[in-house]
């Protein structure tokens, strides 16, 4: 079993490492009138080691802290102070993650673009959901998933990696959403230059023409058997293609990303970006001990 202690303070020295330039002498990234218990820092770093450690629920995680760490976590916040505080901290957790991404990503030139399903509710439930329906833009939608040839309700998480399977970009938008209109904004997030490989479900000459006018990238995707210019997709592309996979097939095993507890959007925002920031860390520490990038369930066992 991991030590909590050790893991968090691995987390809490990443995170200030990273946004040293940016926090105060107290570890805080915002102003506050009272010095709060917990600073800005270590509400990251706390919420950085949970999804490490694959702790789904904040209940339990403050509740363990109490009561097997009372002398190492004697300030700890109320969960309601503690969700709000993580919320709102959210971008800087992004920042984390993109600031560690750059360093790994320093030399890639060649990227995957893809999505997967997060769903928030069964089926059948449909019409009893509340979750996440406080406004009509960012309400679940329904949604088809050609890999389990079903409908669901929830959300699509895009996400862009480089070749070694490390986070370049994100996006979470409603199920019903294709994905070819993710290309919009990766045309804005500051790629540029490369080449990225996506499936069938990207394909698009207007894009294509678009991406590479734009910002020089490069799509590759493809063709459908009953295209006039029809050619076996290169081997390498097929082979380098299986990388983001594994990527998804980790989030939704070791960090949980299908199953969430949030109720609002903002709240399942802020835990998603937290699942997809953790691998980062985790590969980052694998980076500094000379171990392969993605072995992440051995990150924390030196």
């Amino acid at each position: 079993m991991h030590d909590l202690t050790v893991n968090f303070q691995k987390m809490l020295q990443i995170t200030n490492s990273v946004l040293k330039q940016d926090i105060n002498q107290d570890g805080n990234l915002h102003f506050y009138p009272r010095k709060p218990k917990l600073s800005d820092t270590e509400i990251i770093a706390l919420s950085l080691c949970q999804e490490c450690l694959g702790i789904d629920s904040e209940n339990w995680s403050l509740a363990k802290l109490k009561s097997d760490y009372r002398n190492d976590f004697s300030n700890l916040v109320h969960i309601t102070n503690y969700n709000k505080r993580r919320k709102r901290l959210s971008p800087w957790t992004e920042q984390v993650n993109r600031r560690l991404a750059n360093v790994l990503n320093e030399v890639e030139d060649v990227f995957m673009v893809d999505s997967v399903l997060v769903p928030v509710c069964k089926l059948a439930r449909e019409k009893q959901l509340k979750v996440c329906r406080h406004h009509f833009e960012t309400a679940p939608d329904k949604g088809y998933s050609a890999v389990y040839k079903q409908y669901y309700i929830g959300y699509k998480l895009h996400l862009t990696i480089g070749m070694n399977g490390v986070y370049q970009g994100m996006e979470l938008t409603k199920a019903g959403v294709h994905d070819v209109h993710y290309l919009n904004e990766i045309k804005y997030s500051g790629l540029k230059s490369c080449v990225l490989l996506g499936d069938k479900d990207y394909l698009s000459t207007e894009w294509q023409l678009d991406l590479f006018s734009s910002v020089n990238i490069e799509l590759q995707t493809p063709k459908r058997a009953n295209q006039k210019d029809y050619k076996p997709w290169l081997w390498v592309y097929k082979s380098t293609r299986k990388r983001i996979e594994v990527v998804f097939a980790q989030l939704c095993d070791q960090m949980m990303l299908k199953r969430n507890y949030a109720k609002t959007f903002e709240g399942l925002r802020t835990r998603i970006m937290a699942k997809v920031a953790a691998v980062t860390v985790l590969q980052h520490i694998n980076h500094l001990n000379g171990k392969p990038l993605n072995h992440i369930k051995h990150a924390l066992a030196a």
